[in-house]
């Protein structure tokens, strides 16, 4: 006699009776996870406990030397303090002004669909043409900014060489670049606000500027919060912009975190110690991320 739970056809317990349905529909994901998140993080821990190097020799294990010899590298310390520096110089704009956008078409600009248009079409441009753009606006003869400031009376400026502009001219890339993506999130949640709350502050005589600040500011708190931690995030990343624009110049002044792995690993062919500098990243990020889940948890209560 056969079993309550087999299969009709061969008596062999069905895949629903083995696993729950809500894992049969989480299974691809899960493998396709564990094949590329979860064994690159394993393999590269391990890769950051031995000597493995571009070179032909066998790697050896060499324990936790790889992380000391990172805790005390200045120079990592120094490319991590680029990429904290752009973090700071970026987050603010990339708000501010994505929240100005996204207020100005909100109000009822005419041919609102080509203002949105012209604000989210330079986010979906690759990396390589921005940059190839913008080298090109940098350029200190023939660039259209140095005209630009010549035309108001200022001399010219070297933006991708002079060590104290060029932080500024990265960031004036990423912030032309990628703020259409925080307007779009802006947007959409203007869009949410209740139109009987502005109407109710008109009849009690709340003017533009008193609604601004006591109902639509207030009523996107939440995305202003989850818009900084995304693009602080992302600006802990940067990579592609600084390497294709000054490629970490003048005198490395501009070289990030990542491009100071990338160095490591691929130039000094150590990926054991690249990998170890990754993973001291990779925690100070964690670190950072969870400072500020709990500061807007405390926020929301």
């Amino acid at each position: 006699m056969s079993s309550p739970h087999a299969s009709p056809r061969t008596g062999a317990p069905s895949a629903r009776r083995l696993l729950p349905p809500g894992l049969l529909f989480a299974l691809p994901f899960l493998v396709l996870f564990a094949l590329f998140m979860v064994w690159p993080l394993a393999q590269g821990l391990w890769m950051s406990l031995t000597d493995t190097s571009l070179s032909a020799h066998a790697p050896s294990f060499v324990g936790l030397d790889n992380f000391t010899e990172a805790l005390g590298d200045a120079e990592m310390w120094r490319s991590l303090g680029h990429t904290l520096w752009f973090t700071v110089l970026s987050t603010v704009p990339l708000v501010a002004v994505a929240l100005g956008m996204a207020l100005l078409v909100h109000t009822g600009l005419p041919g609102q669909w080509v203002w949105r248009l012209a604000f989210f079409a330079p986010y979906l441009l690759p990396v390589g043409v921005v940059s190839l753009l913008w080298i090109w606006l940098y350029q200190p003869d023939l660039g259209l900014l140095n005209h630009l400031l010549e035309a108001v009376g200022f001399g010219p400026v070297s933006w991708l060489s002079d060590e104290s502009v060029t932080m500024w001219a990265i960031v004036l890339t990423t912030l032309w670049w990628t703020v259409g993506f925080n307007f779009l999130l802006y947007l959409a949640a203007l869009q949410t606000i209740p139109d009987h709350l502005y109407e109710a502050a008109a009849i009690d005589g709340a003017g533009a500027w008193r609604r601004l600040w006591s109902i639509t500011l207030p009523q996107l708190g939440r995305i202003t919060g989850v818009i900084t931690v995304l693009q602080i995030l992302a600006s802990l990343k940067v990579f592609d912009q600084v390497y294709l624009l000054t490629k970490g110049g003048p005198n490395n002044s501009t070289r990030p975190v990542i491009e100071y792995m990338y160095d490591v690993g691929f130039t000094g062919y150590r990926l054991g110690y690249a990998s170890a500098v990754a993973y001291v990243f990779f925690a100070l990020v964690l670190i950072a991320s969870a400072a500020q889940y709990a500061a807007l948890r405390r926020r929301e209560k």
